[in-house]
């Protein structure tokens, strides 16, 4: 009997883990890291080799998508921005499940030409999915039934070029940033009721040097424990802070930039790290720098708790992943590094060719680039460049893929695929 119930409690274990494994929760994943543990997912395909299902979205949004179980969730927008939706599809079958009518902004803002209205990755769990839109607005709808929990429209900021932040979960909390021109804040919404817990403002002092165009940002924050305490590490236009995030209250900061920040933070081995805003120089260009950072103190640790600073051209789109050490990026320029995350001395690079604003992901000790056209690269994970293949897709990507089920889905155009080995369909 014994021997029976531990069986079943084995069993019981890894069909969970694996139902885990199948969920991509965030913009990056589970654990907004950009890495997956699932095996046997392609590393090559085009539009008739490889594609288990493609299915057309319309309008127009550059939000990742996520999968919880089954389903898979995104957004799309009305080209003017005049009606904002959410989507959910049949993870198995690429069919839709529900298309729900969530804002009709009656003002729409300008926005960068390569920005959408539908731009922030939505998050999920089990039973709800949340969708954030900027300044538009932001929405709770239950997964069972596409039915709206609810929603707010009174968080406001001039995002200038669009809403780009996109929200994670916490414990019981739901966290955004709205970081325009005129202000800048995050807000921690109770995710049952969508009611504030707490708000706090980005330190007026370190902002009123900035000039308003300089003040706006475009992160999504991470979640870290430091010696058995949570971190939410978010970088802004002109500082790095760690707030507590069931409070917001400010353990520490790294001071330094001067305009948007885009590229969120990451995180391996009890090191932070995060590209700023760009720095003007005394001589020469502007530049923005990847930082290292020991996350263990408390107060302004600019000075002291910097490990490496690693140089780059100014405003870097895509964020980073890092794995067993080494830090694998593309910078605006178009430069392909592979950095040591202990030391911050490049291990390789190389120049490619195109544009890179969707994020890379590891999954099966290898890392997929995808840039603007469709193309996209995997390289073998380690310290020698060893590119397996290049892969295209016609049309424009801006979203960063999603692994579940031994697949991946990739947004491009006006299409979502699903890539998936033969064996695996």
């Amino acid at each position: 009997m014994m021997k029976y119930i531990i069986f079943l409690l084995i069993l019981i274990s890894g069909t969970f883990a694996n139902g885990q494994q199948n969920n991509w929760t965030h913009f990056r994943g589970n654990h907004l890291k950009g890495t997956s543990r699932q095996t046997g997912v392609p590393v090559s395909w085009n539009d008739s080799v490889n594609v288990k299902w493609k299915s057309i979205i319309k309008g127009k949004g550059w939000s990742s998508p996520v999968v919880y179980g089954d389903q898979i969730w995104l957004t799309t927008a009305t080209e003017n921005g005049k009606q904002m939706f959410g989507i959910c599809l049949d993870s198995k079958t690429g069919k839709e499940i529900f298309n729900i009518k969530l804002f009709e902004p009656e003002t729409i803002l300008p926005k960068h030409e390569i920005n959408s209205y539908a731009s922030p990755t939505p998050c999920v769990e089990l039973g709800f999915v949340y969708f954030h839109f900027g300044s538009y607005g932001t929405a709770c709808v239950r997964t069972n039934d596409g039915s709206i929990a609810w929603k707010r429209t009174d968080l406001k900021c001039e995002h200038a070029q669009g809403p780009g932040a996109s929200p994670i979960l916490y414990r019981n909390l739901l966290i955004l940033h709205l970081e325009g021109t005129d202000k800048q804040y995050i807000v921690a919404l109770n995710k049952r009721t969508g009611k504030t817990v707490w708000l706090k403002d980005r330190p007026k002092e370190l902002y009123a040097k900035l000039k308003p165009i300089g003040r706006k940002a475009y992160i999504t924050p991470i979640i870290v424990n430091v010696k058995g305490k949570d971190l939410m590490i978010s970088n802004g236009s002109a500082v790095c802070i760690a707030y507590e995030p069931e409070t917001g209250n400010e353990v520490w900061r790294v001071v330094q930039g001067e305009d948007s920040t885009i590229s969120m933070p990451f995180f391996e081995e009890g090191v932070v790290f995060f590209y700023t805003s760009y720095v003007t120089p005394e001589v020469g260009e502007k530049y923005c720098e990847l930082l290292a950072v020991d996350p263990s103190d408390s107060g302004d640790v600019t000075k002291t708790n910097v490990l490496w600073r690693f140089s780059s051209p100014i405003l870097q789109l895509l964020t980073p992943v890092v794995r067993d050490g080494l830090i694998y990026t593309i910078d605006t320029m178009s430069n392909l590094f592979c950095i040591d995350s202990k030391t911050g001395k490049t291990v390789y690079t190389s120049r490619l060719t195109g544009k890179f604003n969707s994020s890379p992901i590891y999954v099966g000790g290898n890392v997929y680039f995808t840039s603007t056209t469709g193309e996209t690269i995997v390289i073998k994970a380690g310290r020698k460049l060893e590119i397996i293949s290049r892969n295209k897709l016609k049309g424009d990507v801006f979203a960063t893929p999603a692994i579940t089920n031994n697949s991946i889905i990739m947004r491009v155009g006006s299409y979502l695929y699903c890539l998936s080995n033969k064996q695996n369909n």
